[in-house]
This record gives structure tokens, C-alpha cells and sequence, in this order.
């Protein structure tokens, strides 16, 4: 807690450097900027960086017991490695739950704010306008937009073919359509064409309502959108949008592998921080905590580098998640045989 309060305090400040001329500009309320914004600010990068400052935490409280010899005595009087790291996974295995909890239902109602916020008085995260869109509405039913302005909730060159299998049945082309609310949707300057056998009825009109089982979320797609989901939102949003064939779902994987990557990030780094912290060498702590904060940081660096490799497509977002736990598993466990015994 000690660690999370020092560098968040210090996170914020560094902010409000950087965003005092967005700020003096857009004019927002003193309310909005603690409220909306740093309120949400706060929790979101505490749980970001929480395995760093658990890993702060283990080093300094297991490098003060190690240059007081105290580890040295536990030994000696027969407590062996295994047992005192105890306490520590347990603390860990609680912090994890936190996290997840934190991540998976507590963050992403908290994320919808913050990003409203700088949406409206930074900077414009969300997407609104999106061209050449094509996907599923339901199963044998495919919709095709040629361009859609979110701010107007209005799309051009419009069609929506249904398919008897692999037969194309009925063919509607407007050149406008808007959104209303829900599924609700108004078509304007439309023309029906209905295929029997060789036949072809076509039908024609200027303005028609209809229900389809779509809204803009589901193609207007944003980076910042899979932070304001839940975790069983998330999982929902990605399997209905991988069946109706929409792509560029892998920021959204990559935030769904990422929360349960981050309940092992505890575990390792604890292991990490206690098995080379607990070995009292000559110089005191300052060198342990130089070494932790090199793993740390590289662990948390390499976590994002290994992102871009899902967002660029080279490799599936569950592996690309997933490699840097295996290595500093391998790592966790190479310091862990060497701590003292």
C-alpha cells in the first residue's frame, strides 16, 4: 500500500503536468478532473502496475530481514527455504484475487468515465467513422456498409443479402440508413429485390423502419472499447463478433488473455523478488533492488512488446499473452533452486 500511495502520487503529478494545457483549453470542471478522471485514474494504473509494486515490496521487506541476519537465524534454528516463502504466496494468491476481481468487474465501469472524459477534453479516442464494413447480422443474413458516420449514426450504400444456404434469396440496397435506438433502424431510398427460382420481384420505396439485430458498437470498434467491458461482457463480445466475422478482434483477445496472464504475474515476481533478496551479500539492499526493478520492469516491457506481435498478427494473442509468464516461470524457478537453503 506504502508503495502504491508513493508512485501513484507521483504518476498524478507527472499527469497533470502534461494535461494542465489540455486542461486551460477544453475548461472542464474541478469536480470532472478529480471525479471523472483521476478517480478512475487512480485505480486503473494501481492494478497496472501492481505486480511492480508487489515486487518493490517483497525486495525491500526481504533485503531489510536478510541484511539484519534474520534470515540467517531462520535457518539455523531449522526453518528451511520452502517454509518461509509460505507467507508469501499466500499474500500473493490474495493479491491476485484482488486483481482479477479489480480487472474483471471493478475497472471497466470505472475506464468508461475516464475515457469519456479524455474523449472529451484531451483527446478523441473513440472511432467514428468507418468505411468498407461487411459482417454477419445472423446466421445466412450479411450486411454490407459502405461508409458510417457514428456522430450521425448514419450509413451510406447500404445492403443486406440473405442466403438459403449458399443461395442468395433477397437483396436490399439503400443509400442511407440510420440508427434509431436498440435495433431500430430507418432506411431511406431503398429497393428490394426478391429472387424465386428465375423469377426476380423487385420492390421500391423512399422510407422504411425495420428491426435488425445490430448496433454501431458492433462495428464501430475502438482500442479503448475492450477496457470498459467486463470480463464475461468481454468473452461474450468476442465469441458473437468472431461469428459474425468481424475482424480485428485481437485488442479485445489480448485484453481478455491479459487479465488471467496477470494472476501469475504475482506468483512469479513474488518468487523472484523473495529468492534473490533473501541472500544477505555485501553492499546491502541497493543492489537487490537495482536487480528486482530490472526484472520487474523488463517482465512488464516484454509483456507489452509481446502484444504487438497478436496486433500485428504474427502470432495468436492467447500465445503471444502467455510467453512472457513461461520465461520468468523458467527464471522464477532457476532463482528459486539457488536461494538459500
Amino acid at each position: 500500500m506504502f508503495t502504491i500511495a508513493l508512485i501513484i502520487s507521483i504518476a498524478v503529478m507527472i499527469d497533470v503536468n502534461g494535461r494542465i494545457d489540455n486542461f486551460m483549453k477544453t475548461s472542464p470542471s474541478l469536480h470532472a478532473i478529480i471525479f471523472d478522471y483521476y478517480m478512475n485514474f487512480i485505480p486503473y494504473f494501481a492494478n497496472l502496475f501492481s505486480p511492480l509494486f508487489v515486487f518493490i515490496a517483497v525486495i525491500f521487506f526481504t533485503s531489510q530481514l536478510a541484511d539484519n541476519s534474520e534470515i540467517i537465524a531462520m535457518m539455523a534454528s531449522g526453518l528451511n527455504f520452502d517454509r518461509l516463502i509460505r507467507p508469501y504466496l499466500i499474500s500473493a494468491a490474495i493479491i491476485a484475487i484482488c486483481t482479477f476481481l479489480l480487472n474483471s468487474y471493478v475497472i471497466p465501469p470505472a475506464n468508461i468515465k475516464r475515457i469519456n472524459f479524455e474523449s472529451r477534453y484531451i483527446k478523441n479516442s473513440k472511432t467514428d467513422y468507418a468505411t468498407n464494413i461487411q459482417f454477419e447480422v445472423e446466421p445466412g443474413i450479411v450486411a454490407h456498409f459502405g461508409s458510417f458516420n457514428n456522430s450521425t449514426q448514419k450509413g451510406r450504400d447500404f445492403s443486406l443479402d440473405k442466403f438459403d444456404g449458399k443461395k442468395l434469396v433477397s437483396r436490399l440496397t439503400a443509400k442511407y440508413i440510420t440508427w434509431d435506438s436498440l435495433y431500430h433502424w430507418t432506411i431511406n431510398d431503398y429497393m428490394i429485390r426478391n429472387f424465386i427460382g428465375m423469377r426476380e420481384n423487385i420492390t421500391r420505396g423512399q422510407q422504411i423502419d425495420t428491426v435488425l439485430t445490430m448496433v454501431p458498437s458492433d462495428f464501430m470498434i475502438s482500442i479503448s472499447d475492450a477496457e470498459q467491458l467486463t470480463t464475461p461482457q468481454l468473452k461474450k463480445y468476442i465469441d458473437r463478433q468472431k461469428k459474425r466475422g468481424i475482424g480485428n478482434m485481437q485488442p479485445f483477445e489480448i485484453e481478455y488473455h491479459k487479465r488471467y496472464a496477470m494472476i501469475f504475474a504475482a506468483f512469479i515476481l513474488t518468487i523472484i523478488g523473495a529468492s534473490l533478496s533473501a541472500r544477505k551479500i555485501k553492499g546491502g539492499m541497493g543492489f537487490n533492488i537495482g536487480i528486482g526493478l530490472a526484472l520487474s520492469f523488463s517482465y512488464i516491457l516484454f509483456m507489452q512488446v509481446s502484444s504487438s506481435f497478436a496486433v500485428s498478427g504474427g502470432v495468436s494473442p492467447f500465445v503471444a499473452i502467455w510467453i512472457p509468464n513461461v520465461l520468468y516461470i523458467g527464471i522464477a524457478a532457476y532463482l528459486y533452486t539457488k536461494a538459500p537453503r
